[in-house]
């Protein structure tokens, strides 16, 4: 039987099938290999759990590692939504090695400014438009406030949300499916930094053509997976 998943939870993994039924499944022996959005092979072992036997060939694939550890983060998806905000302030660095991922799994990019209404976005901008200037699409959001502005962008893509905590991911999400209400938190002005919501990676259908998959906040982004000569490709400003 064959279905999506749907969300990660450490060993356990959420699992839509064809049916629209949501079970629960693991995987056989001891590898953890899936990723929020493969479309898997699935035996039941009862109405509302299986085992994973196997998964389709993936169209792309979005993670990070280390020198110890590979972390997958999405699978089939035609876009990363990188997720920034005027408030807390972002790390330029941890977007640089986003994009890096993206660029060598060949997934496209959007660039997403959030709370532009609780504070001046003057200086994100400038520091945005070298972005713009690689030729990356820039999108200003105040997601409390209106979501439309993003809709556009997200219409017929598989996309996956991606940034630091804090960085208003959950809200996104919010709004753009406000019967699901994510939890979220108050933003720690005294560290200048989000506190963590998300905790799993999770798979939401916006309509027929367009899913959305909402990934744990990023306090960093390892490229361990990636070779000298990928890194270089990666970077768009070095391609001739």
């Amino acid at each position: 039987m064959q279905g999506i998943v749907t969300a990660a939870y450490g060993k356990r993994y959420g699992v839509e099938l064809e049916d629209g039924r949501q079970i629960s499944c693991v995987t056989r022996g001891k590898k953890n290999d899936l990723a929020c959005g493969d479309v898997v092979q699935v035996k039941l072992t009862d109405s509302h759990e299986g085992v994973v036997e196997s998964f389709n060939p993936r169209s792309s694939l979005l993670y990070r590692s280390n020198a110890y550890k590979t972390k997958l983060l999405a699978a089939n998806v035609t876009q990363v939504v990188i997720v920034l905000a005027t408030q807390p302030s972002f790390y330029e660095a941890l977007l640089n090695r986003c994009l890096i991922a993206a660029e060598a799994a060949g997934i496209g990019v959007l660039i997403v400014l959030n709370k532009c209404d609780l504070a001046k976005n003057d200086d994100a901008m400038q520091a945005l438009k070298l972005y713009q200037g690689l030729g990356y699409q820039v999108q200003p959001l105040s997601a409390k406030q209106d979501i439309e502005p993003l809709k556009q962008w997200l219409k017929g893509h598989t996309s996956v949300l991606v940034g630091q905590s804090g960085m208003g991911k959950s809200t996104i999400v919010n709004a753009l499916l406000p019967d699901l209400q994510v939890r979220t938190q108050e933003v720690s002005t005294v560290l200048d930094s989000g506190k963590h919501t998300t905790t799993a990676a999770h798979l939401y259908h916006l309509d027929e053509n367009s899913h959305l998959i909402d990934s744990p906040g990023l306090q960093e982004f390892g490229l361990h997976h990636l070779s000298v000569d990928q890194l270089e490709r990666a970077f768009i400003e070095f391609r001739p």
